[in-house]
């Protein structure tokens, strides 16, 4: 069997880019059973209520659903389980200090294969108040409605 390349997308959180301003990303690996593997390989996680905690340090992905393995038999794992995440100490260090500062949380951003291996990737983020993401929903409409009218004139121009 060939080994895996590249970067595979198992799941995206899209609502947490919406909700939180995004000040730091990182990567971080995951400790995984078996099942949850092959249930990842299919395709089939959500991040929606997911949230990283800092423990002792340690990192722990909380409320990410990785649905139970068809296949699977009594070694299946619960779909809601805690997950440790990999990270340097370093790394885990500067997230403890920031998350600290008030109005600061870690969420994940999305889940993927990476060279085979899965991966999540956190975000230190800031909540928005409700006018950010009414800003941020109205820049994206004019940056929609500004490229419309673009498109519009070039194939004006080429007609």
């Amino acid at each position: 069997m060939a080994k895996e390349t590249g970067r595979k997308l198992i799941a995206q959180n899209k609502k947490a880019r919406h909700d939180y301003h995004i000040l730091d990303t990182y990567e971080a690996g995951m400790v995984l059973t078996g099942t949850e593997v092959k249930s990842l390989r299919q395709g089939r996680a959500s991040l929606v209520d997911g949230f990283v905690q800092l423990d002792g340090h340690e990192a722990w992905l909380y409320n990410v659903h990785v649905p139970e393995y068809s296949q699977g038999t009594w070694t299946n794992h619960s779909a809601r389980r805690k997950r440790k995440l990999l990270l340097h100490r370093a790394e885990i260090e500067k997230l403890e200090s920031k998350s600290q500062e008030t109005g600061h949380t870690i969420v994940p951003l999305a889940l993927y294969f990476k060279d085979g291996r899965a991966k999540v990737e956190i975000a230190l983020a800031r909540g928005k108040k409700e006018y950010d993401k009414r800003q941020t929903l109205r820049e994206k409409q004019d940056r929609r409605e500004a490229d419309r009218a673009v498109s519009a004139a070039r194939r004006r121009q080429r007609a």
